[in-house]
């Protein structure tokens, strides 16, 4: 990196990983730089499942004062990003109140029956226009008012994830609402707190924040952290705090939320969120049949799309064979799945007994059995068998979405970390028959920038911003091939789906 160039910090949380990169920025290109990596999951505590967030708090810290060590002066701002869904809660002494739950935590499970008892499935939709998913925040609130915890009534604030790692940073509190979309209980129409569903499920309405906007300048870095780390006048600016609204902001297109757009993404990773950006939510009785989400994205659009349970069952099936002292890097993995068999035998990766199974290959080839299926073995044909199968489930999303939109989608952007796996961004074009564009790999992080550099005028709008990311990324372009197998195979999955 140059040592002239400005620098923003981008802290990026996922669910099995963290970062805190450096963007080095001029007027003509960003360059990226990782500063500090740091491992995330699930911690089982009890009969429960936590997130560590006080780890990944300690591993902000160390990430920012490296980050100070190596630019100093030049780092201009810093700004969150994390997964959606989850939350922390502050009680009147802004002191944390129980622990951060994960999603994936089963006290959610047959939640919908509990829900709908209280509020209508129809009313649920009406309000939030949010595809139903038990993980949802507003599910795991209504299950700690279910159960008869306390924590609700000490509670004084509720923060998304993101939001409270913001006011660690500054002390300031807020709720963004790219990530506030994905609870279950935003208003898609003006981004207000749905207070139907919150006095439905009891929970207390004095808790949430008005939504701010990404791009908002939330303050200074506080003086113990900046003590601690010296990062002294640094601004935090609040990003599209949920990690796929950042993504799609880095999306190498040319367009933004037009009325009828020809492209989809998917931001593929642990999770793929495949879908299209609008300008406005699309709120009809069909969107609710196929269970479509309207998730809040920068600049008040909207990020129509579909949750699939992307690379997680191939990323379990490693940890799996990990465990057994199977080691396989992502590359031998990719390799060995590339001369397997194809086509053999497929699962739904959404199946709910995928979500958090003690061995993923146990689980997966139960899936073949309960379907009567071969049941694959080794590791080459099993990974295989996963990536095919998130892509017939891209295939099936894609044809839901174009019959919800009334035309054909023609190009498909594929960002995230899926990028790598150039297997998958093939089958992709292959079993979809469309032309696959494929990065940028760090579309988080960069769509994390970009949005700090809208906020303080840094880039004037989006088109400027994916301009920036085209000069800047290495983008590949895959082409279909061998569709015609792909076509069979596609209605032997479509059937299972059945």
């Amino acid at each position: 990196m140059s040592n002239s160039r400005e620098v923003r910090l981008a802290v990026d949380l996922g669910a099995s990983s963290g970062r805190v990169l450096a963007a080095s920025l001029d007027d003509r290109s960003i360059e990226l730089e990782e500063v500090h990596r740091f491992s995330n999951g699930p911690l089982h505590i009890g009969k429960r499942l936590h997130w560590d967030s006080l780890a990944l708090w300690s591993h902000i810290e160390l990430g920012l004062t490296k980050a100070a060590a190596t630019y100093g002066s030049r780092i201009q701002s810093v700004g969150v990003d994390t997964w959606g869904v989850d939350y922390m809660l502050l009680d009147k002494h802004d002191d944390i109140v129980g622990p951060a739950f994960c999603y994936r935590d089963p006290r959610t499970n047959g939640m919908f029956d509990k829900a709908f008892a209280r509020l209508s499935r129809r009313d649920i939709f009406s309000e939030t226009g949010l595809q139903f998913m038990e993980i949802n925040t507003a599910y795991q609130l209504l299950a700690m008012r279910e159960e008869g915890s306390p924590l609700l009534d000490i509670a004084e604030h509720f923060l998304m994830t993101p939001d409270f790692f913001h006011w660690l940073l500054t002390g300031e509190k807020s709720n963004e609402r790219t990530n506030a979309s994905t609870t279950q209980l935003l208003r898609p129409q003006d981004g207000k707190w749905s207070t139907r569903i919150l006095k439905a499920f009891e929970i207390p309405e004095k808790l949430f924040l008005p939504c701010v906007q990404s791009g908002t300048m939330l303050g200074p870095i506080k003086k113990d952290v900046a003590q601690r780390t010296g990062l002294h006048s640094v601004q935090t600016i609040i990003p599209a705090t949920h990690d796929t609204a950042a993504a799609i902001v880095a999306v190498p297109a040319s367009e933004f939320a037009p009325a009828k757009p020809r492209w989809c993404y998917i931001s593929s990773g642990t999770w793929s969120l495949m879908g299209v950006e609008l300008a406005s939510p699309n709120l009809t009785d069909k969107c609710s049949e196929l269970n479509f989400t309207n998730e809040g994205g920068v600049q008040g659009s909207t990020r129509l799309l579909k949750n699939i349970s992307g690379l997680w069952p191939y990323q379990q099936c490693r940890a799996a064979w990990q465990r057994q002292n199977q080691e396989y890097s992502w590359s031998q993995l990719t390799a060995m799945a590339a001369v397997a068999k194809p086509l053999q035998s497929f699962f739904d990766p959404n199946d709910p007994s995928l979500v958090a199974p003690e061995n993923m290959v146990a689980a997966i080839q139960q899936l073949y059995r309960k379907h009567q299926q071969p049941i694959l073995e080794g590791p080459g044909s099993i990974a295989r068998s996963a990536l095919e199968s998130l892509v017939m489930r891209y295939r099936m999303c894609l044809d839901s979405l174009e019959e919800l939109l009334g035309y054909r989608i023609e190009t498909i952007h594929i960002v995230g970390g899926g990028v790598q796996n150039e297997l998958l961004c093939q089958m992709t074009a292959d079993a979809t028959k469309r032309p696959v564009i494929a990065g940028p790999v760090e579309a988080t992080a960069l769509g994390n920038i970009v949005t700090q550099c809208l906020g303080n005028g840094r880039l004037q709008d989006i088109a400027a911003a994916r301009e920036w990311i085209r000069r800047s990324c290495d983008i590949q372009q895959y082409h279909p091939k061998e569709s015609n197998a792909w076509d069979e195979a596609y209605a032997r999955f479509a059937k299972l789906m059945s």
